[in-house]
């Protein structure tokens, strides 16, 4: 509510409001452009509680040689890449997937995980536990702008692209109710066009190892999610070959 000023209060019969004090300026010393950011690891203390898991890498980050190839983001299936199949991991390339996350919590540890990192090539690999609902619904567009943010954060520090495809499933063990193939279908027909629309090199894992129905082909996975080494040989060369494009002077 707006007040008069005490001459107009006066004319109007109302009660004088006193007029404010004058404002006083303080000066605030600048912010230095990485005084903010050079420790990014700091999550609430009570309980632990770290949504993003953002402390996970922090010593290994600080570990990591220079100079970096690629970093591989994500979910359960990349973390669980380097244990299955480690010979991807090797050459400067290091993974950088935290099991059960979805497009947010990747976003949100993407500055700290992967740009800090300097690395020449990031691959990004996430949706699986988006369709889930591991953290909560999350529609299309949500899981779109998260994609689009990581690849502008990337972009804007001069890191290549790949994108993963989200991997096929034909259900969840952790959610049985659930149908996701047309899901996954939709979300993989949108990463490739926006691979073709932004220039980003594109991981085609899925036509490699889908069945007609949208499911994990028979041998490549335990669960009918996530690879097992059968299922991550057929990913390493895809992989490698997306990785060389994303690495071609454009």
């Amino acid at each position: 509510m707006l007040s008069a000023s005490p001459a107009l209060a006066a004319q109007a019969g109302q009660p004088a409001v006193p007029a404010p004090a004058p404002s006083v300026t303080v000066a605030v010393a600048p912010i230095g452009p990485t005084a903010m950011v050079t420790e990014p690891c700091t999550p609430s203390r009570v309980g632990g509680y770290d949504w993003g898991n953002l402390c996970r890498y922090q010593k290994a980050d600080r570990q990591v040689p220079q100079p970096l190839r690629a970093v591989f983001i994500g979910d359960s299936i990349t973390e669980w890449w380097l244990t299955t199949a480690p010979a991807m991991f090797a050459g400067g390339i290091v993974d950088r997937g935290i099991a059960g996350q979805t497009s947010p919590q990747i976003l949100l540890r993407f500055y700290q995980d992967v740009v800090r990192l300097r690395p020449r090539v990031v691959h990004i690999m996430c949706g699986t536990n988006d369709v889930a609902g591991n953290t909560g619904p999350t529609s299309p567009d949500e899981y779109a702008a998260n994609v689009l943010a990581m690849v502008d954060l990337a972009k804007a520090n001069g890191i290549a692209v790949v994108l993963g495809s989200v991997l096929p499933a034909g259900g969840f063990n952790w959610r049985s109710e659930m149908k996701p193939a047309a899901q996954i279908a939709a979300l993989n027909a949108w990463l490739k066009d926006l691979a073709r629309a932004r220039g980003l090199a594109y991981a085609d894992y899925y036509s490699a190892m889908a069945t007609p129905e949208g499911a994990m082909k028979p041998g490549l996975s335990s669960d009918g999610v996530h690879p097992n080494a059968a299922g991550y040989a057929v990913m390493e060369p895809i992989a490698r070959a997306a990785l060389a494009e994303a690495e071609k002077p454009r």
